[in-house]
């Protein structure tokens, strides 16, 4: 019994030192508004693999500039599925990689309790100073928010209000802090498995803006990364779809 107990420990070291010496590091550029849900993933995906997803945050427009560049990222998680396409066409993918991971949703949020009403009308009463959204320009979610603006017909009006931030986590900070009294954010910071996590908000109904389809490709820099290849798998698991759910996103 001693004898087998000594070669099932014997076994049990080579294993994990088959994993550890097979174990990498994978760069990661991340959509700001999937911080949260892409945090928990990388936790589980280390867990389960032995592999490493060292992340960044931002918005996807920074990030297209960055990976142009010459920026090391590996995989790459946008908020969109325009830029991740533009990329592939541009040769800086590993062709046939890309896929959405998840469908964005956008809600307007207030950090006080019953400022936005469920219908969204505190919109267009205008008892507010500041409304926030992230930089049209490269944050999808801010292209959204402007597009549902336009089509209430109150872009103009609400133009000399509007506080915008560099990506969909610095808006979510200047309406948390109160530096904005509402603003237009990502479902998953504000929601998590089907609850609010505090405040008040107005889920935009799909038919306000057209769907933010978020898609992952692998960038050429990752086209000879086990790691790389193992984190877009994973991406599609059920266990990182199971988080991605809880966050209020669809698929």
């Amino acid at each position: 019994m001693k004898f087998r107990f000594v070669r099932l420990l014997v076994a049990a070291s080579c294993i994990a030192s088959a994993v550890a010496a097979h174990a990498a590091e994978v760069q990661v550029a991340v959509a700001a508004n999937f911080t949260a849900p892409m945090q928990k993933i990388a936790a589980e995906f280390e867990r389960d693999t032995g592999h490493t997803a060292l992340l960044a945050f931002g918005a996807t427009g920074k990030f297209y500039a960055q990976i142009k560049n010459g920026a090391p990222f590996e995989v790459f998680l946008a908020a969109d599925d325009k830029t991740p396409t533009r990329l592939d066409e541009e040769g800086v993918t590993v062709p046939g990689s890309r896929f959405t991971y998840a469908i964005g949703r956008l809600v307007l949020w207030s950090a006080q309790p019953g400022v936005v009403d469920d219908q969204g009308e505190v919109l267009g009463r205008g008892d507010f100073r500041h409304l926030a959204i992230a930089n049209p320009k490269t944050a999808p979610y801010g292209a959204a928010a402007m597009e549902v603006l336009r089509r209430l017909g109150l872009a103009d009006g609400i133009a000399a209000r509007l506080v915008t931030g560099e990506n969909i986590s610095q808006t979510y900070q200047f309406v948390a802090t109160g530096n904005a009294e509402l603003g237009f954010v990502a479902l998953s910071q504000v929601m998590v498995d089907g609850k609010l996590t505090g405040g008040s908000a107005w889920q935009v109904p799909a038919g306000l803006y057209d769907p933010i389809r978020q898609d992952a490709v692998i960038l050429a820099a990752g086209r000879d990364k086990p790691a790389a290849r193992a984190l877009a798998d994973y991406l599609r698991g059920d266990k990182a779809v199971a988080i991605i759910k809880s966050y209020g996103y669809g698929l």
